[in-house]
């Protein structure tokens, strides 16, 4: 379980080296056990706005629910809320039109419990006993294409296209997010990224410096500064949770 007095947390978020803005919103609430980092797009000032609208209407769905009823349903429900309120605000604003964002959350279920949630390639990962595991698939046209063997990891990472995702919170009527269900065990260490970490760094360079001792501030610091050094092509998001 999420003991609100005990779970510890840390957050970044960075512009970039490239970036004039930053699009990433991420939000976290340790009593309410809910955990949310959203990487915006659109023109203008669409992604931004995007983001942070997402945010608030997960949150506003779920935070009011005890961890003990929150099932899938409520969760595909808290999406589809963010998803109306993204698509609602898109069709009345011309600048925004086509806006999005995409989603990643840590939901606490308690019993030791939660639900990891996503729409799109921002990342949830678990640190555990020494060993990184990513929980979440890439909605993306190259981690399709790799689900379907038809392009390498190699390949991935070089293709001009690695940016296009195919689901997005508020581009579209209607969203089908991905959710799944894990065990919590004392000591996990869990990871809520935009792709802005990511794409500049490799699981085995999330894993090296997730493995470094120190607070979770300055591993989550480690974190953003790597990505910074590689490049900061993106705006970056990191968002650490330790379970007590």
């Amino acid at each position: 379980m999420l003991v609100a007095s005990q779970t510890e947390i840390a957050a970044l978020s960075h512009t970039g080296c490239v970036r004039r803005t930053n699009q990433d919103s991420w939000s976290h609430s340790v009593e309410a056990a809910l955990f949310v980092v959203c990487d915006g797009m659109g023109g203008a000032a669409g992604g931004e706005i995007a983001s942070r609208l997402a945010i608030e209407a997960f949150g506003e769905h779920l935070g009011s629910l005890p961890e003990n009823r929150r099932p899938a349903k409520a969760i595909t429900q808290a999406v589809a809320a963010a998803n109306r309120r993204v698509y609602a605000r898109s069709l009345h604003q011309a600048a925004l039109a086509g806006m999005g964002t995409t989603l990643v959350a840590l939901v606490g279920r308690g019993e030791g419990e939660a639900a990891v949630v996503h729409v799109g390639d921002s990342r949830c990962y678990r640190w555990r006993r020494g060993g990184l595991t990513r929980l979440t698939e890439d909605h993306s046209l190259v981690g399709e294409q790799m689900r379907m063997g038809v392009l390498s990891a190699q390949a991935a990472e070089a293709s001009p296209v690695r940016h296009v995702i195919t689901r997005a919170v508020g581009t579209q009527r209607s969203v089908e997010p991905e959710i799944q269900a894990v065990q919590l065990e004392p000591g996990d260490l869990f990871l809520l990224c935009s792709d802005g970490l990511t794409r500049e760094l490799p699981d085995a360079a999330l894993a090296v410096l997730l493995g470094r001792s120190g607070s979770l501030g300055e591993r989550n610091a480690a974190l953003v500064d790597a990505a910074l050094r590689a490049g900061g092509n993106d705006n970056i998001t990191s968002l650490l949770i330790g379970v007590p």
